[in-house]
């Protein structure tokens, strides 16, 4: 039988030092990226993504998906990642978003916003819609992001 190897893999120690800090993050996002969440509540952001992916149906995310949501007249949170290339994909959402009165907050990076969904890859955005088990939570940040001055 073969020995097991336990020196750890060149390209995992790489990935634990590429990790950017949150001011890195925000300085990769596309200017149009507002209004940007602060950290502290792109911890809250992920939290709640975290909670809502444990039901089913209650997060949906990709481009088409959240588009078709939306125009059918589901309701929520829409969370956009901030470094989307290129922009012009879903540069239309937010202002569909504000024609619904549907509160939505970039966050700076897209692999962090899969990572807290569960999936391996980024996601470009996310609309997380209210549920029992995370009413508070949902309630609290809806309005912290209602209250998000947008910059002209």
């Amino acid at each position: 039988m073969g020995e097991i190897k336990t020196e750890p893999l060149d390209g995992a120690e790489d990935q634990k030092e590429e990790e950017l800090t949150y001011e890195q993050k925000v300085n990769n996002c596309n200017t149009i990226a507002k209004p940007m969440a602060s950290k502290k509540l792109t911890k809250k952001v992920h939290k709640l993504v975290k909670k809502a992916v444990k039901h089913k149906t209650y997060v949906r995310n990709g481009l088409k998906d959240v588009q078709k949501r939306i125009r059918k007249g589901e309701t929520g949170i829409v969370i956009f990642a901030g470094d989307i290339t290129p922009i012009d994909i879903m540069c239309h959402l937010p202002a569909v978003c504000e024609d619904r009165d549907i509160p939505y907050v970039y966050v700076p990076s897209r692999r962090d916003l899969g990572g807290a969904m569960g999936i391996m890859r980024g996601c470009m955005l996310a609309l997380v819609r209210p549920h029992d088990d995370y009413k508070d939570m949902f309630n609290e940040l809806k309005d912290e992001i209602k209250t998000l001055a947008v910059e002209l």
